[in-house]
């Protein structure tokens, strides 16, 4: 993970009004796999900013992680 990365996370955290599925920007690295992460909503209001462990997130990819070979057909 690291800054910018877009994130989901993985657990509820309602004392913090966070639940899974929730999706952010990591912002800020405060020590190896500790990040600071804005949640916002469609419109790019943020509604959190919370510090959050590595093992709390998963990293969203909206493209392939490696190139695959697409077949093209005539």
């Amino acid at each position: 993970m690291k800054l910018l990365d877009v994130v989901a996370l993985l657990q509820d955290l309602p004392e913090l009004g966070l639940h899974r599925g929730n999706v952010g920007t990591i912002v800020e690295e405060y020590e190896p796999n500790v990040f600071e992460v804005e949640f916002s909503d469609t419109t790019g209001k943020a509604y959190a900013i919370e510090t959050l462990n590595s093992s709390q997130l998963m990293v969203l990819y909206h493209y392939p992680i490696t190139p695959q070979k697409v077949a093209v057909y005539a």
